[in-house]
C-alpha cells in the first residue's frame, strides 16, 4: 500500500531523476536525497569552441551534460591534448565535489551546441554539511571514478613503458 504522506513527484521530476542516475556521483541517490540538488541545478547553454572553465580555475560547480559533447583536455607545451570526450549522460568538473579545489584540465565544448546543468560548489558542500549520508554516497562515487582513472593510468603506461615518469606522479 502506498504511503498518502509520502512525497509526490512531477513527470519532469522523474526523468530528471532517471537523468541524474546515468551520472557516476548520482548513482547511489534516492530520489528524496536527489531532489536536494534540484532548487539549485540550472541550464546553460554553450556553442561550439565555448570554454566552460579553464585548467587551474577554482573548482566552482559540477556540469552534467545533458546534450552536446565536451572535450576534457590538458595543456602541453602550449598545445592542448584532449584526454577524455564527455557525452550526454556523463559529468565533469568532479574535483568541484571537494573543497578548495583547482580544475586539472580545460573544458571546450567540441559540438554545435551544448545543453549542461549546472550545478554550483558552494550548493554542494551546503548538501553536504546538512546530509553526511548524501556526501558519502557520492565521496564512494567519486573514490571509485578516481580508483578507475587511476587503473587506466597504469595500463597506459605499462603499454607505453618509458615514455614517461610515473614517479613524478607521487612527489
Amino acid at each position: 500500500m502506498r504511503n498518502p504522506f509520502s512525497k509526490t513527484y512531477t513527470e519532469e521530476d522523474l526523468q530528471l531523476f532517471d537523468f541524474l542516475r546515468l551520472i557516476k556521483f548520482f548513482e547511489r541517490l534516492k530520489n528524496k536525497e536527489m531532489e536536494r540538488f534540484l532548487p539549485a541545478m540550472h541550464q546553460r547553454k554553450y556553442k561550439r569552441d565555448e570554454v566552460v572553465f579553464f585548467s587551474k580555475d577554482p573548482s566552482q560547480a559540477l556540469y552534467l551534460v545533458k546534450k552536446g559533447k565536451v572535450n576534457l583536455m590538458i595543456d602541453i607545451k602550449d598545445n592542448f591534448e584532449t584526454i577524455l570526450e564527455i557525452n550526454r549522460g556523463e559529468a565533469f568538473g568532479e574535483n568541484s565535489l571537494l573543497e578548495n579545489a583547482k580544475r586539472t584540465y580545460t573544458a571546450l565544448v567540441t559540438s554545435d551546441e551544448a545543453d549542461l546543468i549546472v550545478i554550483p560548489h558552494f550548493v554542494i558542500q551546503e548538501i553536504f554539511d546538512s546530509n553526511p549520508k548524501i556526501k558519502a554516497k557520492m565521496m564512494t562515487s567519486l573514490s571509485e571514478y578516481y580508483n578507475e582513472n587511476n587503473q587506466r593510468l597504469f595500463r597506459s603506461y605499462r603499454e607505453s613503458f618509458g615514455f614517461f615518469s610515473l614517479r613524478q606522479m607521487f612527489e
